[in-house]
Protein backbone atom coordinates (compact mmCIF):
# COMPACT_ATOMS: atom_id res chain seq x y z
CA UNK A 1 0.00 0.00 0.00
CA UNK A 2 1.46 3.34 -1.05
CA UNK A 3 0.00 6.73 -0.17
CA UNK A 4 1.04 8.86 -3.11
CA UNK A 5 -0.68 12.09 -2.11
CA UNK A 6 2.26 14.41 -1.84
CA UNK A 7 0.27 17.65 -1.82
CA UNK A 8 -1.60 19.35 0.95
CA UNK A 9 -5.15 18.22 1.57
CA UNK A 10 -6.39 21.74 0.85
CA UNK A 11 -4.91 24.48 -1.27
CA UNK A 12 -3.27 27.25 0.71
CA UNK A 13 -5.80 29.81 1.80
CA UNK A 14 -8.75 27.73 0.56
CA UNK A 15 -11.44 27.24 3.17
CA UNK A 16 -13.71 24.22 3.04
CA UNK A 17 -17.37 25.16 2.70
CA UNK A 18 -19.44 24.56 5.81
CA UNK A 19 -22.63 23.62 3.99
CA UNK A 20 -24.04 20.43 2.51
CA UNK A 21 -25.67 17.37 4.08
CA UNK A 22 -22.30 15.59 4.24
CA UNK A 23 -20.36 18.53 5.65
CA UNK A 24 -17.80 17.25 8.16
CA UNK A 25 -18.08 13.69 6.83
CA UNK A 26 -15.45 11.50 5.16
CA UNK A 27 -16.29 9.16 2.30
CA UNK A 28 -14.01 6.37 1.09
CA UNK A 29 -14.61 5.46 -2.57
CA UNK A 30 -12.95 2.43 -4.15
CA UNK A 31 -12.36 2.10 -7.87
CA UNK A 32 -12.18 5.89 -7.96
CA UNK A 33 -9.79 6.35 -10.87
CA UNK A 34 -12.52 6.46 -13.53
CA UNK A 35 -16.16 5.90 -14.34
CA UNK A 36 -18.71 5.55 -11.56
CA UNK A 37 -16.10 5.86 -8.81
CA UNK A 38 -14.71 9.14 -10.09
CA UNK A 39 -18.18 10.59 -10.68
CA UNK A 40 -19.26 9.50 -7.19
CA UNK A 41 -16.27 11.19 -5.57
CA UNK A 42 -17.17 14.50 -7.21
CA UNK A 43 -20.86 14.12 -6.36
CA UNK A 44 -20.11 13.46 -2.68
CA UNK A 45 -17.64 16.36 -2.53
CA UNK A 46 -20.41 18.62 -3.82
CA UNK A 47 -22.56 17.38 -0.93
CA UNK A 48 -19.85 18.54 1.49
CA UNK A 49 -17.85 15.34 2.08
CA UNK A 50 -14.10 15.06 2.32
CA UNK A 51 -12.76 12.14 0.29
CA UNK A 52 -10.38 9.21 0.43
CA UNK A 53 -9.85 7.78 -3.05
CA UNK A 54 -8.65 4.22 -3.70
CA UNK A 55 -7.53 2.62 -6.97
CA UNK A 56 -4.41 1.28 -8.65
CA UNK A 57 -3.76 4.21 -11.01
CA UNK A 58 -2.16 6.91 -8.90
CA UNK A 59 -1.94 9.53 -11.64
CA UNK A 60 -5.67 9.25 -12.32
CA UNK A 61 -6.40 9.59 -8.62
CA UNK A 62 -4.21 12.68 -8.35
CA UNK A 63 -6.11 14.31 -11.21
CA UNK A 64 -9.41 13.51 -9.52
CA UNK A 65 -8.12 14.78 -6.18
CA UNK A 66 -7.37 18.11 -7.82
CA UNK A 67 -10.97 18.29 -8.99
CA UNK A 68 -12.24 17.43 -5.51
CA UNK A 69 -10.06 20.12 -3.95
CA UNK A 70 -11.50 22.67 -6.36
CA UNK A 71 -14.82 21.89 -4.66
CA UNK A 72 -13.15 23.02 -1.41
CA UNK A 73 -12.85 19.52 0.04
CA UNK A 74 -9.82 17.68 1.39
CA UNK A 75 -8.82 14.51 -0.42
CA UNK A 76 -6.48 11.63 0.42
CA UNK A 77 -5.09 9.53 -2.43
CA UNK A 78 -4.49 5.87 -1.57
CA UNK A 79 -2.97 3.59 -4.19
CA UNK A 80 -3.98 -0.04 -3.70
CA UNK A 81 -4.81 -3.24 -5.54
CA UNK A 82 -7.92 -4.44 -3.76
CA UNK A 83 -7.50 -7.96 -5.09
CA UNK A 84 -4.83 -8.24 -2.41
CA UNK A 85 -6.57 -8.86 0.92
CA UNK A 86 -3.98 -7.01 2.99
CA UNK A 87 -4.20 -3.93 0.76
CA UNK A 88 -8.00 -4.01 0.77
CA UNK A 89 -8.05 -3.91 4.54
CA UNK A 90 -5.17 -1.48 4.93
CA UNK A 91 -6.72 1.13 2.66
CA UNK A 92 -9.56 1.53 5.17
CA UNK A 93 -7.15 2.11 8.04
CA UNK A 94 -5.08 4.49 5.93
CA UNK A 95 -8.20 6.48 5.06
CA UNK A 96 -9.16 6.82 8.73
CA UNK A 97 -5.61 7.75 9.72
CA UNK A 98 -5.37 10.38 6.98
CA UNK A 99 -8.87 11.81 7.32
CA UNK A 100 -9.60 11.25 11.01
CA UNK A 101 -12.91 9.44 10.64
CA UNK A 102 -15.10 7.44 8.26
CA UNK A 103 -18.77 8.14 7.54
CA UNK A 104 -19.39 6.58 4.12
CA UNK A 105 -17.86 3.59 2.34
CA UNK A 106 -18.63 3.17 -1.36
CA UNK A 107 -17.54 -0.25 -2.62
CA UNK A 108 -17.40 0.51 -6.32
CA UNK A 109 -14.27 -1.29 -7.57
CA UNK A 110 -15.16 -4.19 -9.83
CA UNK A 111 -14.20 -6.30 -12.80
CA UNK A 112 -16.22 -7.83 -15.63
CA UNK A 113 -14.87 -10.61 -17.87
CA UNK A 114 -17.69 -11.88 -20.09
CA UNK A 115 -17.66 -15.40 -21.42
CA UNK A 116 -19.59 -18.64 -21.46
CA UNK A 117 -18.76 -20.95 -18.59
CA UNK A 118 -17.50 -23.72 -20.90
CA UNK A 119 -15.26 -21.34 -22.86
CA UNK A 120 -14.10 -18.58 -20.51
CA UNK A 121 -10.74 -18.30 -18.80
CA UNK A 122 -10.78 -19.35 -15.11
CA UNK A 123 -8.24 -16.60 -14.39
CA UNK A 124 -10.98 -14.14 -15.27
CA UNK A 125 -13.29 -15.85 -12.79
CA UNK A 126 -10.71 -15.43 -10.04
CA UNK A 127 -10.19 -11.77 -10.91
CA UNK A 128 -13.93 -11.12 -10.62
CA UNK A 129 -14.26 -13.09 -7.40
CA UNK A 130 -11.30 -11.27 -5.86
CA UNK A 131 -12.48 -7.78 -6.74
CA UNK A 132 -16.27 -8.08 -6.92
CA UNK A 133 -16.76 -10.23 -3.82
CA UNK A 134 -13.71 -10.70 -1.61
CA UNK A 135 -12.58 -7.07 -1.71
CA UNK A 136 -16.10 -5.90 -0.80
CA UNK A 137 -16.14 -8.29 2.14
CA UNK A 138 -12.75 -7.22 3.44
CA UNK A 139 -13.22 -3.46 3.07
CA UNK A 140 -16.69 -3.65 4.62
CA UNK A 141 -15.56 -5.70 7.61
CA UNK A 142 -12.58 -3.42 8.19
CA UNK A 143 -14.74 -0.32 7.92
CA UNK A 144 -17.61 -1.42 10.17
CA UNK A 145 -15.99 -0.58 13.54
CA UNK A 146 -15.27 2.94 12.29
CA UNK A 147 -18.74 3.34 10.79
CA UNK A 148 -20.45 2.06 13.93
CA UNK A 149 -18.45 4.55 15.99
CA UNK A 150 -19.47 7.36 13.66
CA UNK A 151 -23.12 6.33 13.77
CA UNK A 152 -23.00 6.35 17.56
CA UNK A 153 -20.98 9.53 18.12
CA UNK A 154 -21.21 11.55 14.91
CA UNK A 155 -23.48 14.53 14.27
CA UNK A 156 -25.51 12.75 11.57
CA UNK A 157 -26.37 9.84 13.87
CA UNK A 158 -25.88 7.47 10.96
CA UNK A 159 -23.20 6.02 8.66
CA UNK A 160 -23.40 4.36 5.25
CA UNK A 161 -22.06 1.46 3.22
CA UNK A 162 -22.97 1.52 -0.46
CA UNK A 163 -22.18 -1.55 -2.56
CA UNK A 164 -22.26 -1.12 -6.33
CA UNK A 165 -23.74 -4.23 -7.91
CA UNK A 166 -25.45 -4.54 -11.30
CA UNK A 167 -28.69 -5.46 -12.97
CA UNK A 168 -26.74 -8.66 -13.67
CA UNK A 169 -27.04 -9.33 -9.95
CA UNK A 170 -30.76 -9.78 -10.52
CA UNK A 171 -30.92 -11.23 -14.02
CA UNK A 172 -28.38 -13.76 -15.29
CA UNK A 173 -27.73 -13.96 -19.02
CA UNK A 174 -25.76 -16.35 -21.27
CA UNK A 175 -22.15 -15.30 -21.53
CA UNK A 176 -22.28 -13.39 -18.27
CA UNK A 177 -22.82 -16.15 -15.73
CA UNK A 178 -19.78 -15.76 -13.49
CA UNK A 179 -20.06 -11.98 -13.37
CA UNK A 180 -23.75 -12.36 -12.50
CA UNK A 181 -22.83 -14.84 -9.76
CA UNK A 182 -20.46 -12.33 -8.16
CA UNK A 183 -23.09 -9.59 -8.24
CA UNK A 184 -25.77 -11.92 -6.83
CA UNK A 185 -23.32 -12.55 -3.99
CA UNK A 186 -22.93 -8.80 -3.38
CA UNK A 187 -26.70 -8.45 -3.16
CA UNK A 188 -27.07 -11.28 -0.66
CA UNK A 189 -24.16 -10.06 1.43
CA UNK A 190 -25.51 -6.51 1.45
CA UNK A 191 -28.91 -7.55 2.74
CA UNK A 192 -27.46 -9.78 5.44
CA UNK A 193 -25.08 -7.05 6.57
CA UNK A 194 -27.91 -4.52 6.53
CA UNK A 195 -29.89 -6.64 8.97
CA UNK A 196 -26.83 -7.05 11.19
CA UNK A 197 -26.01 -3.35 11.62
CA UNK A 198 -29.07 -1.25 10.77
CA UNK A 199 -30.32 -1.13 14.37
CA UNK A 200 -26.96 0.41 15.30
CA UNK A 201 -27.22 3.20 12.76
CA UNK A 202 -25.23 1.88 9.80
CA UNK A 203 -27.27 1.85 6.61
CA UNK A 204 -26.30 -0.60 3.87
CA UNK A 205 -27.43 0.24 0.36
CA UNK A 206 -27.21 -1.60 -2.94
CA UNK A 207 -26.91 0.21 -6.29
CA UNK A 208 -27.73 -1.87 -9.38
CA UNK A 209 -26.83 -0.09 -12.62
CA UNK A 210 -27.84 -1.23 -16.06
CA UNK A 211 -25.59 -0.52 -19.02
CA UNK A 212 -23.24 2.36 -18.18
CA UNK A 213 -20.72 3.85 -20.60
CA UNK A 214 -17.41 3.47 -18.74
CA UNK A 215 -13.93 2.10 -19.39
CA UNK A 216 -15.13 -1.18 -17.90
CA UNK A 217 -17.79 -1.57 -20.59
CA UNK A 218 -15.76 -0.24 -23.50
CA UNK A 219 -14.67 -3.66 -24.83
CA UNK A 220 -16.54 -5.33 -27.66
CA UNK A 221 -17.29 -8.42 -25.55
CA UNK A 222 -18.98 -6.35 -22.85
CA UNK A 223 -20.79 -4.25 -25.43
CA UNK A 224 -22.35 -7.43 -26.79
CA UNK A 225 -24.04 -7.88 -23.41
CA UNK A 226 -25.77 -4.55 -24.13
CA UNK A 227 -28.12 -6.49 -26.43
CA UNK A 228 -27.66 -4.19 -29.39
CA UNK A 229 -28.53 -0.98 -27.54
CA UNK A 230 -26.64 1.94 -29.12
CA UNK A 231 -23.97 3.15 -26.73
CA UNK A 232 -25.33 6.69 -26.82
CA UNK A 233 -28.46 5.39 -25.09
CA UNK A 234 -26.51 3.92 -22.16
CA UNK A 235 -26.29 5.57 -18.76
CA UNK A 236 -23.46 7.93 -17.82
CA UNK A 237 -21.39 7.49 -14.62
CA UNK A 238 -22.94 10.69 -13.26
CA UNK A 239 -26.37 9.04 -13.38
CA UNK A 240 -25.20 6.42 -10.91
CA UNK A 241 -23.31 8.96 -8.82
CA UNK A 242 -26.55 10.91 -8.32
CA UNK A 243 -28.25 7.76 -7.06
CA UNK A 244 -25.44 7.10 -4.59
CA UNK A 245 -25.51 10.69 -3.35
CA UNK A 246 -29.28 10.47 -2.92
CA UNK A 247 -28.91 7.29 -0.90
CA UNK A 248 -26.36 8.62 1.59
CA UNK A 249 -27.88 12.07 2.09
CA UNK A 250 -31.20 10.86 3.45
CA UNK A 251 -32.08 11.89 7.02
CA UNK A 252 -30.95 9.45 9.68
CA UNK A 253 -34.39 7.87 10.10
CA UNK A 254 -34.68 6.98 6.38
CA UNK A 255 -32.72 4.17 4.73
CA UNK A 256 -32.83 3.72 0.96
CA UNK A 257 -31.64 0.14 0.75
CA UNK A 258 -31.74 -0.55 -2.97
CA UNK A 259 -31.76 1.45 -6.21
CA UNK A 260 -31.78 -0.05 -9.71
CA UNK A 261 -31.01 2.38 -12.51
CA UNK A 262 -31.42 1.26 -16.14
CA UNK A 263 -31.20 3.19 -19.37
CA UNK A 264 -34.68 3.98 -20.58
CA UNK A 265 -33.99 1.86 -23.67
CA UNK A 266 -32.88 -1.22 -21.70
CA UNK A 267 -35.61 -3.86 -21.62
CA UNK A 268 -33.91 -6.46 -19.41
Amino acid sequence: MTDMNTGKDRHAGEAAPSYGPLSGCVALVTGASSGIGAATAVALARQGADLALVARRTERLEDLAATVRKEGRSCAVLTADLRDTAQARQCVEDAVERCGRLDVLVNNAGSVVPGKVEESDPEGWERMLDLNVRAVLHTSQQALPHLLRTASDGPRGVADVVNVSSVAGRLARPGNGVYSATKHAVGAMSEAMRQEVTARGVRVGLIEPGMVATELTAGSAVATVGRGMPRESWLHPEDIARAIAFMVTQPSHAAVNEIMVRPTAQEH
